[in-house]
């Protein structure tokens, strides 16, 4: 049987791979600490086959650097012994919902996620913290002693996660914010589908250095729109100089050659555009423009109007149609040239040839069309009855016209790693009973302290608050529309960040003084539960997060079907073929076991040859 890492994906040795696939002979081994063997790169020769494009020493190139820069493209690609440990008593509808609440730092998160949901999520949006110089950043510099540790960080998660003020006043102003924002974008990357795409929220303070940093992540190339909210409906009139109305949301898709956008329905007003002044028969119009800019000397030609007018194309432009595609629409009758026949011919655009799936977007997003940020202060009021529960969240409108940009499936997955309260997965139930889809939430939250404030309306932390919030509002959607929302999932699984489940011998047995072997029998940690062990199986195994899980006991051992067969576990010990044997018949993909749980020898004899016989095709393995 196999032994299962439990570790999350170590970034450079899967950017070896990568080399290894395009340039196998610059791969070589080295000795590494514990005193084995691993894969590395010859850089020498990857050089001399890349020569001609090298860019080496002080040559000058145009890049986007700071301090610290490559410590963050560390911190995405180092494996992290962690784990997602089940909270059922905290979710809703834990054992049929397909939506996740996660608690803790994102990037760990993160990591513990790419592995199963890699290119599987449609839609990422994020909400970070804009760096406006009181707000809070993650500090990640695992390089520092425990005194500076202590001496720095200027709040704590339960997990000792950090949490520290960026002040205008900090040397390493920018510096900080974009060490913590590149990791994170880094391996969030990596889980969009091929024709997924990611929105990012921002306001003046560092939309300059996220775009550069987007541009580096996700490529110039795919870079979609920088779009516009007009998030404030009336004027400061305090303010010193302008009265700032408007924040940024960054759009980058995976690939943009792969993304197809999501149009707008037609609104009203929209439709009220267009009339029928000439009866046409068939139907209402609008005039459009018949010059363009780019010059051609075919559409370069005069017309005469019905009323004998000459008209000449506008000065610097030319005609958009030749003369012979001008005497077709013109017979046609899709040339109009005003109720006086003497006007500069327009082109009849019929609303009935527009295309059925809406209209196009625009990169201003106006409070009218998709809330502004009082509205999103009124939402989350509403739901909680009381003030101040949450600062700033964003109008549920919003975010429903960015699900509608991103052009979702009927089954995506949405990503918020920056939950805040939460309003990502309040859209995504609302869309769901509009359309009657069924797309998925992961919401990811550092459990922040909140105010004393907050404290004494009930709330410990910014996750209590998000998580009562997807209660609330999944309650209101069914009561609101009962008949759409009868089978809408308004329920998560609760996940909290958490230290691997095993003990550290089982990642440095090495390590280990063989006097300290007979304490350390099992590499599971005591507070530890079969469920934990399951979780973070599934997430090595590749099985995501919201799968079916069936329980079944044979022989007083609990057995866990997980998606249908795609993986049985049993995680009690003293298992007996009675056990090993009802496992193989359900012939799953993937059969885990404890290390420990064979109940004697005799049993362990028999393991493989009672794999052999009922399930030939299962990969079994241990921890």
């Amino acid at each position: 049987m196999e032994k299962l890492k439990m570790q999350t994906v170590d970034g450079v040795q899967d950017n070896i791979s990568r080399i290894v696939e395009l340039f196998p002979e610059c791969i070589t081994e080295v000795s590494n600490q514990m005193g084995g063997v691993k894969r590395a790169v010859d850089f020498d020769k990857l050089r001399q086959l890349l020569s001609s494009d090298i860019v080496e020493g002080n040559e000058e190139r145009y890049q986007f650097t700071w301090p610290d820069k490559r410590k963050a493209i560390l911190a995405a690609n180092a494996p992290i012994n962690a784990t997602l440990r089940p909270c059922p008593e905290e979710s809703v509808n834990f054992d049929t919902t397909q939506n996740l609440y996660i608690e803790g730092d994102n990037l760990d998160v993160l990591k513990c996620l790419k592995e199963t949901y890699l290119h599987k999520v449609k839609m990422i949006y994020i909400d970070p913290p804009y760096n406006t110089g009181n707000d809070f950043v993650y500090e990640d510099d695992f390089a520092e002693s425990a005194a500076e540790y202590l001496a720095n960080s200027g709040q704590f998660d339960e997990q000792g996660n950090r949490l520290v003020t960026n002040t205008e006043s900090n040397g390493r102003f920018h510096t900080d914010w974009l060490n913590m924002i590149y990791p994170r974008l880094k391996v969030a990357r990596d889980l969009l589908t091929e024709d997924g795409v990611i929105f990012i929220s921002i306001d003046d303070n560092e939309v300059e250095n996220l775009r550069k940093v987007c541009d580096e992540i996700f490529g110039e190339s795919n870079f979609i729109a920088t779009l516009v909210w007009e998030r404030a409906y009336s004027p400061k009139n305090d303010a010193k100089y302008i009265s700032n109305s408007h924040d940024y949301v960054l759009m980058y898709a995976k690939s943009a050659a792969s993304f197809i956008i999501g149009r707008l329905e037609r609104t009203a007003e929209a439709n009220a555009r267009y009339s029928n002044p000439d009866n046409d028969p068939r139907g209402v119009w609008k005039p459009s423009d018949m010059s363009v800019k780019t010059y051609n000397a075919e559409c370069d030609y005069s017309i005469t109007t019905p009323s004998g007018r000459v008209v000449e194309p506008p000065a610097g432009r030319c005609w958009s149609l030749s003369r012979n595609a001008f005497r077709e629409r013109l017979q046609d009758n899709r040339i109009w040239f005003g109720s006086d026949g003497s006007s500069v011919p327009c082109i009849k655009r019929f609303i009935t040839e527009l295309k059925h799936d809406g209209m196009a977007p625009t990169s201003i997003l106006f409070y009218k069309d998709v809330g502004h940020s009082q509205e999103g202060a009124q939402e989350v009021v509403s739901l909680f009855g009381d003030k101040g529960v949450f600062d700033g969240p964003k109008p549920v409108r919003l975010l429903e016209r960015l699900i509608t940009l991103a052009n979702l499936k009927e089954d995506s997955i949405v990503l918020d790693f920056f939950s805040g309260s939460a309003t990502t997965a309040h859209a995504v139930m609302k869309k769901n009973a509009e359309k009657e889809k069924h797309c998925r939430f992961i919401m990811v939250q550092l459990p922040e302290e909140v105010s004393d404030k907050k404290k004494n309306q009930g709330y410990k932390n910014i996750c209590e608050i998000g998580k009562e919030r997807i209660r609330r509002a999944g309650a209101k959607i069914k009561e609101e529309d009962p008949d759409k929302a009868q089978h809408l999932d308004t329920g998560f699984r609760v996940l909290k960040l958490d230290s691997s489940n095993m003990k550290e011998v089982f990642y440095s047995p090495k390590d280990t003084a063989q006097q300290d072997l007979f304490a350390l029998v099992d590499n599971v940690k005591d507070d530890r539960t079969s469920e934990d062990l399951l979780f973070q199986v599934m997430l090595e195994l590749g099985a995501t997060l919201d799968s079916k899980i069936e329980e079944s006991v044979v022989d007083g051992k609990t057995i866990y079907n997980v998606a249908d067969g795609y993986l049985v576990a049993c995680f009690d010990e003293k298992v007996t073929d009675e056990v090993v044997t009802a496992i193989a018949k359900m012939q799953p993909t993937y059969a885990v076991l404890r290390d420990t749980s064979l109940v004697d020898d005799a049993t362990a004899t028999n393991f493989e040859q009672i794999f052999k016989t009922y399930a030939p095709n299962t990969t079994t393995k241990i921890l």
